[in-house]
Formats: structure tokens, C-alpha cells, sequence
């Protein structure tokens, strides 16, 4: 079993950052993907961004790239997502997501979640 505990959301003005953090905990060895989903209101769970546990491979959604940089750090074990540039349209709750196996962008195929942390951007 892994948990997985999400924070760092909050309230920012469009144009504002955001960094947020995934602690992870028990068989942490047993994955090889982690990945940020979020969940809008009436929206279904949509992919963000995803990292290896191993080697430096970083996968973005479209709508994300060039803004969000999404990093870990295997010793504490954290992954991180950091938002720059943020639009209203980010206004989401924010998932950690923990899986084994290589796929990234399926939220079905996560085992593992945190339990969501608000970001709210306003304009």
C-alpha cells in the first residue's frame, strides 16, 4: 500500500504561482509513475503532468506545458508541481496519483491518490 498526502493549494490571481507537494508513504518502491490530475466542477478527472521514479522523463498535458514543471525528490519521497503563469481556467482540485507500470495520462489506471487539494484562480 502507498499514501499519499497533496498540498498546497490555495487562493493566487491570475498571472500568480503555486507549488504543490505530494508526500508518499509505505511500499513507495513499488511505483514507477506519479502524476497530477485535477477535477473542475462538473468536469471529469483530466491529466496534468506525470514524472518516472526513475530517469528524468516529464510528460504535460497541452494546456499546462510551458507553465507547469512537475519534479520529485526520491529521499524524502515528495513530488512537486509548480505552477507559474495561472489562469482561471486552473481553477481545479489538484490530485497526486501513484501507479506502477509506464502509461501516465489514464486517471483509471492510478492506484493510488491523494485526497485533492483546492486551487482557485481568480481574474
Amino acid at each position: 500500500q502507498v499514501h499519499l498526502v497533496d498540498s498546497g493549494g490555495g487562493v493566487v490571481q491570475a498571472g500568480g504561482s503555486l507549488r504543490l507537494s505530494c508526500a508518499a508513504s509505505g511500499q513507495t518502491f513499488t511505483i514507477a509513475t506519479m502524476g497530477w490530475f485535477r477535477q473542475a466542477p462538473g468536469k471529469e478527472r483530466e491529466f496534468v503532468a506525470a514524472i518516472r521514479s526513475v530517469g528524468i522523463d516529464t510528460y504535460y498535458a497541452d494546456a499546462v506545458k510551458g507553465r507547469f514543471t512537475i519534479s520529485r525528490d526520491n529521499v524524502k519521497p515528495m513530488v512537486y508541481l509548480q505552477m507559474n503563469s495561472l489562469k482561471p481556467e486552473d481553477t481545479a482540485v489538484y490530485y497526486c496519483g501513484a501507479k506502477s507500470g509506464t502509461s501516465y495520462s489514464t486517471s483509471y489506471e492510478y492506484s493510488y491518490w491523494g485526497q485533492g487539494t483546492q486551487v482557485t484562480v481568480s481574474s
